[in-house]
């Protein structure tokens, strides 16, 4: 893969987080949450923002 390859911060309902290839249609149940850039600046933004890794419907 390219290191210019740029990719979009990907959420699901349940509050968890991903990555996906700008260009490309995040897979169904997955949305941007706004942040996209390259991979590593992708993974920091995710380090910074999902600070409970439980799923949402798991949380009390």
């Amino acid at each position: 893969m390219s290191t210019d390859t740029r990719y979009l911060v990907v959420v699901n309902d349940e509050g968890q987080y991903s990555i996906w290839a700008e260009g490309g249609e995040p897979p169904a149940g997955w949305a941007p949450d706004g942040f996209t850039g390259p991979r590593d600046a992708c993974l920091a933004h995710i380090d910074e923002v999902w600070t409970d890794m439980r799923p949402r419907s798991a949380r009390g």
